[in-house]
Parts: C-alpha cells; structure tokens; sequence
C-alpha cells in the first residue's frame, strides 16, 4: 500500500514554503497523497492570527490545482487543544492498520518532536518523514537523548515506508524557500506586496477579508 502523508500545521497563512515541502515529499517519498490538516487549536504555540475557518479555507484555495493533496478539516471544529496524536488515532480508526500513515515534518519540528503530546505513541500510529535542509542532517544538529535513540533505531529508508504501517523515521534532503508565515503577516500589517510568497487566490482571499491587517 501506497503510504498516506499528513501534513498538518497552523498555516497562517499558507504559503510556497509549506506547498513546495509537500511536493517534494509527495515524490520523494512515493506517497500516495497528502492530507493538509489545519491546527485548530495548537498546544505548542500561540493562538493564530486568524480563525481556523479562515485558515482552512486558505489551504483549500493553494492546494486546489493538485489533485494529491487533500484538505482535512477534522481540527477546524475541535474545542480545546488539538494533539497530533489524537488526529492520529482518529485516522488509524478510519483507514485501517495496514495503511501505512506518515507524518511529515521539518527539521526544526523533528527536534522539539520530545516535548510533544505523548510523543513517543505517535511513532507507533505513524512513520515520521523529515525534510531538513542539504548540508544539514538531523544527526548533526543535536537531539535529546531519548529522542536520538529512537531516531537512530527507527531510521530507514522510504522504500521501508510502503512495508509497514508505522514506527519508521526516513529523512529527505529538501531546499528550503525562505519564506515564513510571520513575514507574510508583518508584510501585510504594513501594506507591503506578498506577490509571490504564496500562491495569488491565497493573497486575494487575505485581501478580501481584511485579514493580518493589524498584526
């Protein structure tokens, strides 16, 4: 079975950095799809700028030219805090146990990975893809302890990812494009051009609903 991908993330605004990692995952990792599932309520960080229904609705506008990328609004709707791991759960009950499910991140997520919900059962619902930057690997940039003995028994290659459903850590060498959604907020407050950090329906739907205008 074709491993599933699970991108999920404030996305606030969505932007060619996020969409430019899914595709490169998409295909390096030989996924079948990606399911873009936005944050409804984050527990590692502050609330977004704006609410989660605009920020789903961003998504669905920058995601609607490839067909392998899926919107999933399973957070949107959620009181409280939302925990990777309980999306996860949620999915294994959906899609069975045989599917092998992958939870991409990048580098910097990977590493603070140890402070998450129950982060170590997350490894038992999903493998975990990492996209770091050419020149620097996961390795050498230090992890905590417990988490560095899980990255160096779980690493595999992406081929491994198709033959269990879960409990695998593979890395993909990916550039990065330097472009953040706090830039893109601070632009916008300062009435300064997006144009070409993310993609136009995106831009347009911001300025349509007067959003991050006083960031």
């Amino acid at each position: 079975m074709k491993p599933i991908g699970i991108l999920g993330g404030t996305f606030d605004p969505i932007h060619y950095g996020h969409l430019r990692l899914a595709e490169e995952m998409l295909e390096l990792a030989k996924l079948e799809l990606i399911r873009f599932i936005p944050a409804g309520n984050p527990p590692h960080r502050n609330a977004p700028g704006v609410s989660a229904l605009h920020r789903s609705a961003m998504v669905k506008l920058a995601i609607a030219g490839q067909p392998a990328f899926v919107l999933d609004e399973r957070e949107v709707a959620k009181q409280g805090k939302c925990y990777t791991v309980d999306t996860l759960k949620e999915l294994r009950s959906e899609l069975g146990n045989a599917q092998p499910l992958c939870l991409l991140m990048g580098g910097d997520a990977f590493l603070q990975l140890h402070t998450w919900h129950e982060w170590e059962s997350i490894l038992d619902l999903a493998h975990i893809v990492v996209g770091y930057r050419p020149g620097f690997p996961v390795e050498e940039r230090g992890t905590a302890p417990k988490l560095y003995e899980h990255y160096k028994k779980r690493l595999c290659s992406v081929e491994h990812l198709a033959l269990q459903p879960s409990g695998g850590i593979a890395e993909l060498a990916i550039p990065k494009l330097e472009i953040s959604a706090t830039l893109i907020r601070a632009r916008v407050a300062d009435n300064r051009t997006i144009r070409y950090l993310l993609p136009e329906p995106v831009a347009n739907y911001i300025y349509q609903h007067h959003l991050y205008t006083s960031c």
